[in-house]
């Protein structure tokens, strides 16, 4: 199986990370492909942010479609375009964060979300309630750090993401953590041997449901709001999605 995981910024570092721990979770046999946007924020840390990178988002979706890809995950907590990706495929498409909430719902009955910036937790908070998990979340923390940070200044940022997971543990009565950004990918271990306490991030989450889904040979249903976009003219930098119908693979 093949499964497309798209990091929907820009830098090239964090696509790698990801891709990388994709693979090293991923069975035997599954193949990962790592791919992020050519235009678009170098991270993404606001709705403008998700906004711009939407677009590079579906860009991915429809050169996998004719890729022969199995499944895509988009790699970003505030999962952007992810319905929209949907409509364009009838393979799974999975958000790292709506993976991770399932994930943690099915070993604690609280859990509590450490993200990067404070202004990010309006995002989180509705995808918790989009998703209907908004009464199983006990907080949503910040380590105050710039996206970038995790890249830039690791060592730096694990040090502050700790600290706001062991509060979490001594404040929140949980059960489990879920890490909010895609960058935080190969932190889970360190971070629940440190603490003591399950830690989940989304990019492996997402990468064991996606096979999962393959696995049961299911597919993103055609009916109702997820039926491929109606064919229309598109104008300017848009004009290339009015072959709309060719999307349909």
């Amino acid at each position: 199986m093949k499964i497309r995981i798209i990091n929907p910024n820009t830098t090239r570092s964090m696509t790698d990370k990801i891709g990388h721990i994709a693979q090293s979770i991923a069975s035997p046999g599954t193949k990962i492909v790592a791919t992020q946007p050519d235009s678009g924020p170098r991270s993404i840390e606001s709705h403008f942010d998700e906004t711009v990178s939407a677009v590079g988002v579906l860009d991915e979706i429809i050169k996998g479609e004719h890729d022969c890809t199995d499944a895509y995950i988009i790699a970003c907590f505030g999962d952007p375009a992810l319905l929209a990706a949907r409509e364009l495929t009838t393979a799974p498409v999975l958000g790292i964060a709506e993976a991770a909430f399932h994930v943690a719902s099915f070993i604690s009955t609280k859990f509590s979300i450490v993200t990067t910036l404070g202004r990010t937790r309006i995002i989180a908070e509705e995808l918790l309630k989009r998703y209907g998990f908004y009464d199983q979340c006990a907080k949503i923390r910040a380590a105050e750090i710039p996206v970038l940070t995790l890249e830039h200044e690791p060592d730096a940022a694990l040090r502050l993401i700790i600290e706001e997971c062991r509060r979490a543990k001594e404040e929140d009565q949980i059960g489990a953590i879920v890490l909010g950004c895609g960058g935080m990918a190969d932190l889970t271990e360190h971070i629940s041997q440190e603490i003591q306490l399950p830690v989940i991030e989304g990019v492996s989450a997402a990468i064991k449901l996606a096979e999962s889904l393959i696995g049961l040979r299911v597919r993103t249903s055609k009916f109702g709001d997820l039926a491929f976009p109606n064919p229309k003219e598109f104008q300017g930098v848009f004009a290339h999605y009015s072959a709309g119908a060719s999307m349909q693979t």
